[in-house]
């Protein structure tokens, strides 16, 4: 039989390492649920104790009552260890920090994402469902109920005279968009240029023209398409638009598409493209490959622009707009 003082020893041995074990679990984390397996492992230790103490005073073989004190004097001073681990954490944690945080955690869980989630719903102008990183519609328009889908000129009229960013200082006309308000196909481009700028219709210039051209070769007409750009104002000297200002323009640009709600969006240029697909991937690797824009097919090519500079890239536009014209049944015409 072991000997009573040996058992007492080993015991307040688990009853430390089991302190220490949990006072580092606390430091860790998970307060209140360690503060609880605290209490019970002493609550367990001090019934083992006791039955320990017990045990020697029972024993058949032992050697009558002396045994029995033995164990309860090396026991006795053993119980002030375990409290500290109890007592140092029990008041604090529990009542303090340990319950209520997780019920404010859990009770605020579900109201956190709810905001964010109607805001984007009220901030896209219950019209789209905008990509969380990408900027909300501008908000709802006047005289448009909500759920409804808006009209073109309803989105012009609350663009107004637009001053959202510095490229209305520079401006001549606000060059918003042209074309068939319920057209099938919508093509974007980057921004207006001069002539576009004198005339306030997007794609007029020597850029326009090409590319009425490849509309017609693809068997329609500028009455049938329409036509935008993702920024309304013409940036100094052609400059590529910059961040600020696309993101002024863009949530009236992602509304004129929920107003068209189109069959094919054509995205001409790493800007146009870049910008719907939230994609920086160059558009000579974006080029080609359909992709999409909140549930519609979206092919991007290349700026008429960059087509004018680089006409040997020409037939890698045609190739791409080719894959348009199958959307629609329509067989390849000649290319311009």
């Amino acid at each position: 039989m072991s000997d009573p003082h040996e058992s007492a020893e080993e015991l307040g041995e688990v009853v430390e390492d089991l302190r220490r074990h949990l006072l580092w679990q606390e430091e860790a984390g998970g307060r209140a649920l360690l503060v609880d397996a605290a209490k019970q492992a002493a609550e367990r230790a001090g019934s083992l104790r006791a039955m320990l103490g017990a045990r020697p005073a029972k024993a058949p073989s032992g050697t009558e009552s002396p045994a029995a004190p033995e164990p309860a004097a090396a026991v006795a001073p053993e119980p002030t260890p375990a409290p500290p681990p109890v007592s140092r954490p029990v008041a604090p944690p529990v009542s303090a920090s340990s319950a209520p945080a997780p019920r404010a955690v859990s009770s605020e869980a579900p109201s956190r994402p709810a905001p964010a989630r109607s805001s984007a719903a009220a901030s896209s102008g219950m019209l789209i469902d905008v990509p969380q990183q990408a900027p909300p519609y501008p908000g709802p328009l006047p005289g448009v109920v909500e759920g409804e889908i808006p009209t073109l000129d309803q989105i012009r009229r609350e663009l107004g005279d637009c001053r959202r960013c510095k490229l209305c200082t520079g401006r001549k006309n606000l060059v918003f968009g042209v074309g068939n308000p319920r057209a099938e196909l919508v093509f974007v481009g980057e921004g207006p240029g001069e002539q576009e700028d004198l005339q306030g219709v997007p794609f007029v210039g020597p850029a326009g023209e090409l590319l009425t051209k490849m509309i017609q070769a693809m068997g329609f007409t500028r009455d049938q398409v329409y036509i935008c750009n993702v920024v309304k104002c013409r940036p100094p000297g052609n400059r590529n638009p910059e961040p600020d200002e696309i993101a002024a323009c863009e949530p009236f640009l992602r509304a004129q598409l929920v107003a068209l709600q189109p069959k094919v969006i054509v995205a001409l240029g790493k800007f146009a493209a870049q910008t719907l697909l939230r994609d920086s991937t160059p558009i000579t690797r974006l080029r080609g490959n359909w992709r999409e824009y909140q549930g519609v097919k979206l092919m991007p090519t290349f700026h008429p622009a960059y087509l004018l500079r680089s006409p040997h890239e020409k037939k890698k536009a045609w190739d791409d707009l080719q894959q348009v014209m199958k959307i629609f049944g329509k067989q390849p015409g000649s290319r311009s």
